[in-house]
């Protein structure tokens, strides 16, 4: 008797077939929508990264800014017409697309270690000693301002000295007149050149010397701005950071010897002051699936 041994009919391997297909269709989808997930939300981890980091490197150095010595400027800021206002400005709006603001130096400020005393010394102590000080000599008790030259040139990669440091007593929130810091070719008034006497001395060479001595005081060797670039660019602009310029001699930011990229591809810059706090919005764009993705992030700086 023969035994009788059962295949596959050809319905139910045309069946198995279609149901293999059916299957690796929904596996297929299934891994590429994964992919697709694994993927965005690697670019948005990595432009909210971008974007904190940049924020982060702004807020470094604006936190240390003569407060009524920030300023907007438009785009065409290589001319001494160029327009600018104050951060805290009511006017203030999205066509002026340039942070500027002199900043006091902090690493002076912090010091540096001196044996002789065993502890960190104030380069400038920030503090004017009224009763000894004259119109043009001050007195800075607790300053080593003989070391600043030195630091000066450090921190600028030698485009910087002593000599192009100012004294700034900075004038009451309300009544100044923001362009005499000397933005734009402005006359500065409120900035002073000075030569150091000894580690405790200043004396002011200005030609026109404080009316009024204070009995604090800030000391400032660079102003700081931040700019897209290209400098007429509206949308997808890199954010450069410069430094090493002084515009109480009459420079510009376009001077600046100092340069760096703090951040690509930015869609949104926008900052304003609201008394001593400035508020900043920074947006990064990034494509991920041939999708584009816009991250923003908004900090406060006091």
């Amino acid at each position: 008797m023969k035994k009788i041994k059962r295949a596959f009919t050809l319905l139910e391997l045309v069946f198995v077939i279609i149901v293999f297909g059916i299957v690796s269709a929904i596996v297929s989808e299934v891994i590429s929508k994964v992919y697709e997930n694994y993927i965005y939300t690697r670019t948005v981890n990595a432009l909210q990264t971008k974007s904190e980091l940049a924020l982060e490197q702004i807020a470094n150095r604006v936190q240390y800014r003569i407060k009524n010595a920030t300023i907007a400027a438009k785009p065409n800021t290589s001319t001494t017409t160029a327009q600018f206002i104050s951060t805290a400005d009511p006017n203030l709006d999205d066509s002026y697309t340039v942070l500027e603001w002199i900043g006091y130096d902090i690493e002076g400020f912090k010091g540096i270690f001196d044996n002789a005393i065993d502890y960190h010394r104030p380069i400038w102590s920030g503090l004017i000693d009224v009763d000894n000080s004259t119109q043009t000599t001050l007195s800075t008790p607790g300053s080593k301002l003989n070391s600043l030259s030195s630091i000066i040139s450090y921190l600028s990669n030698g485009n910087a000295s002593a000599n192009d440091a100012v004294l700034i007593f900075p004038p009451d929130s309300l009544g100044f007149d923001i362009s005499l810091y000397g933005w734009y070719g402005n006359d500065s008034n409120y900035t002073y050149d000075f030569q150091i006497s000894d580690d405790t001395t200043i004396n002011i060479n200005d030609t026109t010397p404080p009316q009024i001595i204070y009995e604090r005081y800030k000391l400032a060797w660079t102003a700081y701005a931040i700019a897209p670039s290209p400098l007429e660019c509206i949308q997808d602009c890199n954010l450069t950071l410069y430094w090493n310029y002084q515009p109480w001699r009459g420079e510009t930011f376009q001077n600046a010897t100092s340069t760096s990229t703090l951040v690509e591809n930015v869609s949104v810059f926008k900052f304003r002051q609201d008394g001593d706090v400035m508020r900043i919005k920074l947006c990064i764009k990034g494509k991920a699936v041939e999708q584009d993705i816009s991250i923003c992030k908004e900090k406060v700086i006091f």
